[in-house]
């Protein structure tokens, strides 16, 4: 009875898992092939590598399981006990990177302004590496969060503009700094006043749809306050993963243990 049930469960997880692993390879597939923009095809191969990652380690515990392939078995538990050492480690990461910096209030403004200097340095090297950065700006591009943002805000007053609550990448990618006390045309659209700045995203502002504040420091910190948030919530989300995870990986060694004891029954019974 203990054999039948811990195999089998272990079987019918696996197969879930397998039947999942299919549309997500497929997805990387089809984004190999259709990709058009440099964001796509960024996103392929961590897709491809997850949906083949998931079908064999399915498959080793879907086989092991129900065919008593102990040694298949074995290998199984080893993968999930460094997928669950592995998910600890990503959990504890996510929260000390994500721990420090936040945007700053200004007085008289509904929306908040970014600095990159106060995020952690680890996250400040991935943006500032210009290779990392032409593929965000390209996903930036794709979701047309500044298209959107240009429409919504296109008839807004300069006071209606300045109570606005905006996003993160918005504030930072979308629109000049206050540092740089630029005159409001349109939301995406601002000329050079006389005062002088020494923020250097100031020389950097272009009302070309195309550039605007694409390359600014504000920009990239904008995006890492919201990678941030995100960031927190997959954290989140990979503690209950991990539950699962120990979990099956419990009901995994009850099947292994259970395969040895078949196995040693089996040999030390000859007629």
């Amino acid at each position: 009875m203990a054999f039948r049930l811990s195999n089998n469960l272990v079987g019918i997880l696996n197969l879930i898992t397998f039947l999942l692993s299919i549309p997500i390879l497929g997805a990387g597939i089809w984004l190999r092939r259709e990709g058009v923009t440099e964001c796509e095809q960024f996103l392929d191969t961590p897709v491809i590598i997850i949906g083949v990652f998931l079908m064999l380690v399915s498959l080793a515990g879907l086989i092991g399981a129900c065919c008593r392939v102990t040694w298949l078995l074995w290998l199984y538990l080893v993968v999930m006990f460094l997928l669950i050492v592995l998910g600890i480690a990503f959990t504890i990461f996510a929260f000390v990177v994500t721990n420090k910096g936040a945007g700053q209030v200004l007085s008289g403004k509904g929306y908040k302004e970014y600095r990159l200097g106060d995020y952690s340095n680890w996250l400040q090297k991935r943006v500032n590496d210009n290779k990392n950065w032409n593929k965000i700006k390209s996903c930036l591009a794709d979701s047309k969060v500044c298209t959107d943002f240009h429409d919504k805000y296109l008839h807004a007053s300069l006071p209606e503009f300045y109570q606005a609550h905006l996003s993160a990448v918005q504030s930072g990618c979308c629109k000049p700094s206050n540092d740089c006390q630029f005159n409001y045309v349109g939301p995406t659209n601002w000329t050079r006043g006389s005062g002088v700045s020494n923020n250097p995203d100031c020389n950097l502002w272009d009302n070309d749809p195309k550039r605007l504040c694409f390359n600014c420091e504000a920009c990239k910190a904008g995006f890492i306050d919201n990678l941030k948030s995100s960031w927190k919530k997959v954290a989140v989300v990979n503690i209950v993963f991990l539950i699962f995870l120990i979990v099956v990986y419990s009901v995994g060694c009850c099947a292994f243990r259970n395969n040895r004891r078949d196995n040693d029954y089996h040999q030390g019974w000859k007629p």
